[in-house]
């Protein structure tokens, strides 16, 4: 039976060691307590690109600062994609990571509509590879099954080019730096409060809210500012055209629980990002019984379902949260809190079940699936609880595999092991 083989994930990066990495004891001391975003590993990857020689010089070097020219596209024109991915430790030390290729997908998205070079899955992902092949030793370890400590990846993509007229730019720069991660929120799974923002918007339109860039983020930081003045921890946004309906978080995608059982997602649009852990929900809701809905949901169907009870959960995703309850909406003349006892309990099983997922502990016969997507993995063997080897894998054309006969989408890829 022919398997792909860890062959094509060889990857063409140079590694060029730090000789002054974080001493162990101090690198030890920050995975017992590292915040998000706050410390960062040793090294990072590195590809350029230019309009003469396309994608050239892969590298993984000493993380540290850049050298832009003050001319820089980047600084002046905002020509800019990033994505969020986590690593996670298993209980056998290897690392291993949940739908890379969605992200790798998602990322030549926005570059399409940055007018940026689209990066290769082979070179998006041999980067956290190869990142993580010098640097696995900052992937925490967890503590419990409750410590949800993971090493974040930050791919990202700038105009580097010195230049000053308004144009696609003719250097780019591709990145990966890495950050240890706790949980995002302080609170836990505990449910959050959210501001509704009156004043402002985060996308229109036929513009750039369906890509992951920079200008999409900083259009949020003035609400976000308003939200943590009136004691909340994000910031929900209606759309630009008719103020009424909902669209998504700062950085979260929403989801609404009703007491029938349906489970509802504001549709997507040009004006939304499509989250990876959006998508994912939406199939897992499905095997938990739900009848998943995308659609508009209006501000005043959440009101009116929260004061009838139809609504009886209300819950935001993302990478860096996973899965976080709201409690209440905030608005400037109101506080919208569902009815009930508030114990979110759809929300929980789902999360528990995507954290399962990436700490593979549990099987579904012989691996997880999910939806489909398109990956090249090399497996092989036969092992009961993970999806490192899967039984009778056979690969069809570039986005389909086999195991016993189904036909399935292979979650987690490896990194380091």
């Amino acid at each position: 039976m022919p398997t792909a083989s860890d062959a094509q994930f060889d990857s063409r990066f140079e590694t060029l060691p730090s000789n002054q990495p974080v001493a162990d004891a101090i690198r030890d001391n920050i995975l017992q307590n590292p915040g998000f975003g706050k410390y960062f590993t040793d090294h990072m990857a590195h590809v350029r690109w230019t309009i003469d020689a396309d994608w050239h010089g892969h590298q993984v070097r000493p993380y540290g600062p850049l050298t832009l020219d003050p001319a820089a596209s980047v600084l002046h024109y905002g020509q800019e994609i990033f994505e969020g991915i986590k690593a996670y430790r298993h209980a056998d030390g290897s690392v291993w990571t949940f739908r890379p290729e969605k992200n790798a997908e998602r990322f030549r998205r926005s570059a399409r509509r940055l007018a940026l070079p689209e990066l290769s899955d082979e070179d998006f992902l041999g980067s956290l590879k190869a990142l993580l092949a010098q640097d696995h030793v900052w992937v925490p370890t967890p503590a419990n099954d409750a410590d949800e400590c993971s090493l974040y990846l930050r791919p990202f993509m700038i105009a580097s080019e010195a230049f000053l007229g308004v144009r696609p730019a003719h250097e780019v720069d591709y990145y990966v730096i890495a950050s240890p991660a706790a949980a995002y929120f302080k609170g836990g799974i505990e449910p959050v409060s959210i501001w509704l923002s009156s004043h402002y918007k985060r996308a229109a339109p036929g513009g750039t809210g369906f890509a992951k860039c920079g200008g999409n983020y900083a259009a949020s930081l003035a609400a976000q500012k308003e939200a943590a003045a009136n004691g909340c921890s994000q910031v929900a946004f209606l759309d630009a055209a008719e103020n009424k309906w909902i669209e998504e978080l700062g950085g979260m995608n929403l989801f609404f629980v009703y007491k029938d059982g349906r489970i509802v997602t504001p549709r997507l649009t040009d004006t939304i990002l499509e989250g990876v852990t959006r998508n994912s929900i939406l199939t897992l809701a499905k095997d938990a019984g739900l009848t998943p809905e995308e659609r508009a949901i209006s501000i005043d169907e959440w009101r009116e379902g929260a004061a009838s009870g139809e609504i009886t959960e209300v819950f935001a995703c993302g990478t860096a949260a996973v899965i976080t309850p709201v409690g209440e909406l905030v608005t400037e003349n109101e506080r919208i809190r569902l009815q009930g006892d508030g114990n979110n309990e759809v929300a929980k099983r789902i999360r528990k079940t995507l954290l399962d997922i990436l700490a593979a502990e549990k099987n579904l016969g012989g691996i997880w699936i999910i939806g489909y997507f398109q990956w090249q993995i090399g497996c092989s063997g036969n092992h009961r609880g993970r999806i490192r080897r899967v039984h009778s894998l056979t690969q069809h054309g570039k986005s389909c595999y086999t195991v016993h006969g189904t036909s399935v989408d292979v979650l987690c890829i490896e990194l380091f092991g």
